[in-house]
């Protein structure tokens, strides 16, 4: 990997760190001067039972991306793909399951306070 790609795929892991974090969530890099903090594979922790992997790139492709989260996260975690371009917005991919199981809850929860 380039200096130039490191230096990249660094300064988009701070900017996600920091939109993290603005919306409430306490997010931090895992990258470390020593490589990855205790063996995590995810870019960024802080999100109990999240795997996350940041990309910020022009073309991405979401299926790599997707099986990376999958093949590097642990069994207790869901695989997430945080991305974004240029002059757009952070996007997550998860897969459907995952989604599924998060917006019965919440369908849930809001029919309980009807």
């Amino acid at each position: 990997m380039a200096i130039n790609s490191k230096q990249k795929g660094k300064k988009g892991e701070l900017e996600l760190v920091h939109k993290l974090n603005e919306l409430g969530f306490s997010t931090r890099r895992t990258a470390q001067y020593n490589g990855k903090e205790n063996g995590s594979l995810a870019d960024l922790v802080g999100i109990e039972g999240v795997h996350i992997e940041c990309k910020r790139v022009e073309r991405l492709n979401i299926d790599e991306a997707m099986e990376q989260a999958i093949r590097d996260s642990k069994e207790d975690e869901v695989p997430m793909v945080f991305h974004r371009k240029n002059r757009k917005g952070w996007l997550v991919t998860m897969p459907i399951e995952v989604w599924a199981e998060r917006e019965k809850k919440f369908q849930e929860a809001r029919n309980e306070q009807k």
